[in-house]
C-alpha cells in the first residue's frame, strides 16, 4: 500500500501551516516555494482540506490558509481522511452493508486487526507531532 500524492504532499502543506500556525494566513504560492509543489496541484488539495473544515481561507492582499484548528486537534488521520478518503483494508471497508462472505473469509478478522491498529496510530498522531516532539 502506497499513500497517494494527494496524501504526501497534503501532509507537506498541512505542516507548513501548523509551522505558521498563529502568524496569519499563507498563500498557496508561499506554500508550494516552500515546499517545493505545484500551485494548481496545491488549490485542488486545500479545497478538499478546506471542506473538511480543516482549513479556512481568508481573502485580501494578505490572505490565504490557516489551521481551523491548533496543530495538535489536527490528526494525521483526518488529513488522510479528506485527500485520499477512507483507507480500508476489509472489502466492506466501513460500509454499512456487510460483505456476504465475511463470517466465513479466511483474512478478515487479520485484516480487521491491521485496519483498527492503522486508525488508532493515524488518530493518535497530530500535525504538532511531524516535528518529532510528541
Amino acid at each position: 500500500m502506497k499513500l497517494s500524492t494527494r496524501g504526501r504532499y497534503g501532509l507537506m502543506a498541512m505542516h507548513c501551516l501548523a509551522n505558521h500556525y498563529g502568524n496569519g494566513p499563507l498563500s498557496i504560492a508561499s506554500i508550494a516555494e516552500k515546499e517545493n509543489l505545484s500551485m494548481p496541484y496545491l488549490e485542488q488539495l486545500f479545497a478538499r482540506l478546506k471542506q473538511h473544515q480543516l482549513v479556512r481561507s481568508l481573502r485580501g492582499a494578505q490572505g490565504g490558509y490557516v489551521l481551523t484548528r491548533p496543530p495538535e486537534e489536527i490528526s494525521i488521520g483526518a488529513i488522510i481522511d479528506a485527500l485520499e478518503g477512507e483507507l480500508s483494508f476489509t472489502c466492506d471497508g466501513g460500509s454499512q452493508e456487510r460483505c456476504e462472505r465475511r463470517d466465513d473469509c479466511s483474512t478478515f478478522s487479520i485484516l480487521d486487526e491491521i485496519q483498527c491498529k492503522v486508525d488508532e496510530v493515524l488518530a493518535s498522531i497530530s500535525l504538532a507531532d511531524m516535528d518529532g516532539s510528541p
